[in-house]
């Protein structure tokens, strides 16, 4: 189909200094996980988003120097000749599709605490970058750079830009923002210094200025130069010559950089989860850009409609659209909005699994799109599967796993079947995303359902439930079992290890409300699977029950094993929000205990490290701990199959995130009927390669 005329700005080219990018789609640099210990992996992961269409296809965070370690979590490195052959296979991968490539030089600053090179970390004024959560806690503090360090990180900035160029980048950053060093000494929190380089907002600029110019100069003006800054501090601040000091700061740096990057200052607001924030939410922070400076300007706010981004560069808040999520989720999102198919766009649901890939220190993840970062490791394209399948195949269970499964065999050429024993397709997703915060979720289904309404060698059945013997009577030549997880109503000892299942009057697993239950008030959740799913459940209850009783005491207890409501959902960003919710709900928040028994009136506690009792009163009691995965149908295929290959995926494989039951079943569909294959291993280049290709 020819492209809907109105997103034609969107494909419109844009000057960015010395270069041009050929649209307004623009991946901003995001983390991959994908370092130099996997050149191979990262250049095919972002040679993947040029080829769909991005227009500047960007790195992560690229260290500049030793002094800025931010093992063990992943980042990229441009230290010596061996990095810049391995950026060199990702900037290939990216002129090959006619994009332009940037990095993002980086200097972490006190928040790079150097744990492998061990070298003292720097900062403005020597105030370190606290944090309460473990991942991130130190005991090691920053020394307040001298004149010297000044002069050395202007020259590795320099240093890097020149390999940076030999590498074939387009597109050079300087990094100011999310409480790295240079934005270190834009903030007067961290800076201090009563030097040319701190108090007034003109002198606290000022390393920010010398750095872009560092850069421009080490490279002849021959590369773009791109600033990204933080806004969502500045912005709050007054200022005495300015709206705020946001506005002053770009104010002062207008005609310094040849685009401005512009983001907020803390991860859970700059890259927040959709069950919080709408698309777009960035707008009131950064929409006076453009009224400061005329240089070209890009943003994020996970941006998924085509109607939304038109608008962003018509209202003259953007001249480019920046994507990270959404282009993990969908690396082709523009060609689809080019060739007018934007019903085929995989969108983003905003759960933030991709985030929690950095904080785990692996390659990355997505909900949507299970071949992100599988491109090079197992040849794997998110558009394109081989069709190399014949027969039919049948495949139960139409929940995220059993739909990902028969869209992957259909697009192998497979018949398909797919039978699922409830009036809707959709599996947990149909409980889940009527929770607060999750309709985004819904996506996973949608997408799937509607590719797999298009096209003809396809049968969907609803109430369907089949048993053993008409799965054999079907008669397909392959079987896909995925008939999901079940929640178990066990409790767990301080050691945080389930034991049996609770007996006891209204006791309810996340299952019994997805049924229809609705428990009997006051109600007590215990959530040890800590990730989104016993807030939301609290959340939920709360609101149909009330938050509050008439004696004041809270409707909704919640009680966690951890320290905090969510705790694993910090990985996701939604720790916050989360906590901010079940405040605003009236849900009381118990943390650091385990429930020891129940008789229907009253809930018994210990406290998990001292085990101090405790009692509440409670009606019903929700546990959202333990799920067991299984098949009872499986289990009797595979005692007596011969003619056919039954696959067991998704949930009912090994229960998890949404995200690791598409993966599994999209696994399974690939591998149906071959042989199969390992997956390649990358490996970092060595100074050994080097001397070997000089001679």
């Amino acid at each position: 189909m020819p492209r809907n005329r109105r997103y034609d700005v969107l494909f419109e080219p844009v000057r960015i200094g010395p270069k041009v990018a050929k649209n307004r789609f623009y991946q901003v640099p995001h983390a991959s996980g994908m370092t130099n210990a996997a050149p191979h992996a990262r250049a095919a992961f972002r040679g993947m988003k040029a080829e769909g269409g991005w227009g500047v296809v960007c790195t992560g965070a690229c260290s500049v120097a030793p002094s800025s370690d931010d093992s063990p979590f992943p980042f990229a490195t441009m230290w010596d000749e061996t990095d810049v052959r391995s950026h060199a296979l990702m900037t290939e991968a990216v002129h090959a599709h006619g994009a332009l490539a940037g990095v993002e030089l980086w200097h972490g600053g006190a928040a790079a605490v150097n744990r492998t090179s061990r070298v003292a970390p720097l900062s403005p004024s020597g105030v370190p970058w606290m944090a309460t959560h473990v991942g991130f806690m130190s005991a090691q503090r920053p020394k307040v750079m001298d004149a010297h360090d000044i002069r050395d990180l202007i020259r590795w900035h320099a240093d890097a830009a020149v390999m940076a160029e030999r590498a074939g980048f387009d597109i050079l950053y300087v990094y100011a923002g999310m409480g790295y060093l240079p934005y270190q000494f834009l903030l007067s929190d961290y800076n201090k210094r009563t030097d040319a380089y701190g108090g007034s907002v003109a002198n606290r600029v000022r390393l920010v200025a010398e750095l872009i110019d560092a850069v421009r100069e080490a490279t002849h003006g021959r590369c773009a130069v791109a600033l990204r800054i933080s806004m969502q501090e500045l912005r709050a601040r007054h200022s005495e010559v300015a709206e705020s000091e946001g506005h002053e700061v770009v104010g002062l740096l207008r005609d310094a950089p040849d685009l401005f990057d512009v983001k907020m200052d803390y991860s859970a607001y700059d890259c927040s989860p959709s069950r919080f924030t709408a698309e777009g939410t960035h707008e009131p922070v950064i929409s006076f850009m453009k009224q400061v400076t005329d240089r070209p300007v890009v943003g994020v706010g996970r941006f998924t409609s085509p109607d939304t981004m038109a608008g962003m560069v018509r209202r003259g808040v953007l001249d480019l659209i920046g994507g990270a999520r959404p282009s993990i989720a969908d690396p082709f999102l523009p060609a689809k909005i080019d060739e007018g198919r934007e019903e085929d766009i995989r969108e983003c649901i905003g759960c933030n699994i991709c985030i929690s890939s950095w904080h785990d220190g692996v390659w990355v993840r997505c909900t949507q799109n299970p071949t992100a970062g599988e491109e090079w490791r197992r040849r794997w394209h998110p558009e394109v599967v081989a069709r190399d399948g014949k027969g039919q195949t049948l495949v139960v269970g139409g929940g995220p796993a059993g739909l990902e499964a028969a869209l992957t065999l259909a697009r192998r050429g497979h018949d398909v079947v797919l039978a699922e024993a409830a009036s809707e397709f959709g599996g947990r997703l149909l409980y889940e995303t009527a929770l607060p915060g999750l309709r985004q979720w819904g996506r996973v289904a949608d997408y799937r359902l509607g590719q797999l309404r298009k096209l003809p060698n396809v049968s969907l059945y609803t109430e369907s439930r089949l048993d053993a013997d008409a799965v054999r009577d079907f008669g397909a030549a392959e079987v896909v079992i995925a008939t999901g997880a079940r929640w178990m109503a066990s409790l767990c000892g301080a050691n945080e290890l389930p034991t049996s299942p609770l007996d006891a009057p209204r006791v309810y697993t996340p299952d019994d409300l997805a049924a229809g239950v609705v428990p009997e008030g006051p109600v007590a959740v215990f959530d040890f699977d800590n990730y989104y799913l016993g807030s939301a459940v609290a959340e939920a209850l709360a609101g149909a029950l009330g938050g509050v009783l008439g004696g004041g005491g809270a409707q909704i207890t919640y009680i966690t094993t951890a320290g905090t409501a969510g705790a694993w959902a910090f990985m996701t960003n939604e720790q916050p929000g989360i906590n901010a919710a079940l405040a605003a709900r009236g849900v009381a928040v118990r943390t650091l205990e385990i429930v020891t028994g129940f008789d229907g009136e009253m809930l018994s506690l210990a406290q998990i490290f001292s085990g101090a009792p405790a009692r509440i009163a409670a009606r019903s009691l929700v546990i959202v701990g333990q799920r067991a995965g299984g098949s009872a149908l499986y289990d009797a295929l595979a005692e007596t199959v011969h003619d056919f290959g039954v696959h067991l995926t998704g949930d009912a494989l090994a229960p998890g995130a949404i995200a690791h039951a598409v993966y599994q079943a999209h696994r399974t569909a690939r591998e149906v009927g071959k042989d199969k294959e390992l997956p390649r291993r990358d490996a970092p280049f060595a100074m050994r390669d080097i001397a070997r290709a000089a001679e």
